[in-house]
Parts: structure tokens; sequence; C-alpha cells
């Protein structure tokens, strides 16, 4: 075969910006797939006022309010349907399509970071971004097997091809070999299941925002429901399950994100023990691993026992992942200490 003049490295490095391009199109999209929902729930809406009106001509009343209510029952029947059974949104499935081409791209430029190196690809910044969006992705698609998120899509995609493309412009380095702390096979367990944390985290983030906006299209609509005059919302969102739905997925995922984080603590302080002589010591990364364990506890803690539901759960869930990524990004690169694994100079 003819010598390309390309290293395995530069393969790789070429296959994650075709998968940033393919998660660009998966985004556009899921982007389209919610506009044209946004239209079917408007059609869907004045066929609702035209049964509520009948209603009220025949004094059935309260037709408004059931009308709404029907709306969310079967938003979230959708939700839990099975793949066979779910509603065929064109733009949704070739945006999930694309989704798993972008993915598989994505896998190989990973694995051949990885051969190049000749070790596991998370020993740095560049590295970290490339698995931890990689496993959001897996997640994701994983998960499409239990529930409907095709509502997430453009989420997922838009955010995985934003840190995706950032990384490989702000946090590329060329492979170097390990640092001596490094070698070890807890960097294989350590930084892989923190990596999966992130990513059933970030499934809570998102629906913790797409809660928000549920909760006040929802409560918009009870008052219209109620002949009170309102600001009209995001219109997909009569699409989408109702705002509690949300809040208990993203709930189930945080859940187990927290596992995950909770065993990358452990895990971080034998490590240390192994490589430094000592289980904790203060370090910056250390102590925002802890922060965000905190965080995190205090959310499930709050949420099961003294009734933190709502808005005030969603902000939890997303502060926490606030601080997922201000340690990822900010206490990688501006603070010094012995997690100084940056790549950067």
């Amino acid at each position: 075969m003819p010598d390309t003049g390309l290293s395995l490295e530069d393969v790789s490095f070429l296959l994650v910006w075709t998968a940033v391009a393919i998660y660009a199109a998966a985004f556009i999209a899921y982007t389209i797939d919610l506009a044209r929902r946004g239209d079917l729930a408007v059609k869907a809406k004045d066929a609702a006022e035209q049964v509520a009106a009948q209603r009220v001509l025949v004094g059935a009343g309260g037709g408004a309010i059931d009308a709404v209510r029907a709306e969310e029952q079967a938003a979230l029947a959708d939700l839990e349907a099975p793949i066979a059974a779910r509603k065929r949104y064109l733009w949704a499935r070739i945006g999930t399509s694309l989704t798993v081409l972008g993915f598989l791209f994505h896998l190989g430029g990973d694995v051949l970071r990885g051969v190049a190196a000749g070790r596991v690809p998370w020993a740095n910044n560049y590295e970290f971004a490339l698995t931890g969006t990689l496993l959001i992705v897996a997640v994701y698609l994983v998960v499409l097997f239990r529930y409907d998120l095709r509502f997430l899509g453009a989420f997922i995609t838009g955010l995985v091809a934003a840190f995706l493309g950032g990384a490989a412009i702000a946090f590329h380095v060329d492979v170097t070999p390990l640092a001596d702390p490094l070698k070890s096979v807890w960097l294989v367990i350590h930084v892989f299941v923190a990596s999966l944390a992130t990513a059933f985290l970030a499934l809570a983030f998102a629906l913790s925002v797409l809660q928000l906006l549920q909760d006040r299209r929802e409560r918009a609509a009870l008052e219209a429901a109620e002949g009170r005059q309102t600001r009209g919302g995001l219109r997909f969102l009569r699409t989408i399950p109702s705002a509690e739905a949300l809040e208990s997925l993203a709930y189930r995922f945080a859940i187990i994100g927290f596992i995950f984080w909770t065993f990358t603590l452990i895990a971080g302080a034998i490590w240390a023990n192994d490589a430094w002589g000592r289980y904790w010591g203060f370090d910056t990364k250390e102590v925002w691993t802890f922060v965000i364990w905190v965080l995190y506890a205090g959310y499930i803690h709050a949420r099961a026992t003294r009734g933190w539901r709502g808005s005030r759960s969603a902000w939890l869930s997303i502060v926490g992942f606030s601080a997922v990524l201000f340690n990822f990004v900010i206490v990688n690169m501006f603070f010094k200490g012995l997690h100084a694994y940056s790549g950067l100079s």
C-alpha cells in the first residue's frame, strides 16, 4: 500500500473531526424534528380545543383541563413505548441514525488514539474529553432501547459536538508517555468509571433543563385552560413527558451516576495511596471530586426525604453537573496540584 504519510494519531484526529461533523448534522436533524413536533402539537391543540368547546356546549365541563391531562398521559405512554410501537418521527430517525454513525467514527478515533499511544486513551484533557463524550453518546443510545428519549437528541448531540470540537481545538496534544503516577491499573478503572458517571449525570442534567422548561409550560397551559391570559412556550414541549415524569427519570439517572461517582472517589483514594502514600491530601482535584459527591448526595437526599421536588430538584441537578464541568475544565487547566494532567503547557 502507498505511504500516505499519516500516522495512527493523524487518522484518529481525522476520525474525531468527522464525528464532530456528523454529530452536528444529527443536531440539525433532531432540531428539525423538534420543530416538526411543534407543528404537530399546534394541530393537536386545535383539535383538542374543538372537542373541549363541544363538551362545554353539552354541559360536560372541564374540557380544556382534561385535554391538558390527556396530552400529558399520551406523552408518558410514548416515553415508555417499546421500539416497534414508537411514533415514526422521520427526522428523529434520521438524527438517531446519524448519531450512531457519528458514534462509530468517534469510537474509531478513540481506539486509534489508544493504539497510537500504546495505552488507554484517557491520560490528558483531550483524551478525557474524547472518551467522556463517547460514553455520553453510548449511554444515550443504549437508553433509547428502554425509553424514547429522542427529544433529547438535539441537546445531547449539540453538547457532544461542541465539547468534542472544542477539545480538538483547545486541548489536543501529541501522544506522550504516561507520567509515573498514571502507570497503574487504577488509571483504567478510576478514569473510566468517572467518565461513565459523567455520562449518566449529563443525561440527568439534560432532563432537568427540559423539566424546568416543561414545568413553566404546564403552568401556562393550566392557566390558559382556566381562562387566564398567558405567554406561549416552546411548542415541541407539548409532545414530551410531563415535568414530573422528566424529574423522575432525571433522578434515576442521577442515582446511577452517583453510584459510579462514589466508586470513583473510593478508587481515587486507593490509587492516591498507591502513588503517593496517602489516601487523601486535599489536592484541588480531590477536593472538587468530593464537592461533586456532596452536591449529588444532597440532591438525592433532599428529594427523597425533604420533599424537594419540582424546580428546586432540577436546579440541584443542574448545579451538580455544572460542578462536574468546572472540575474537568477549570480545575484541570488552571489549578496546580498532583492531578495536573491536562497535557497543556
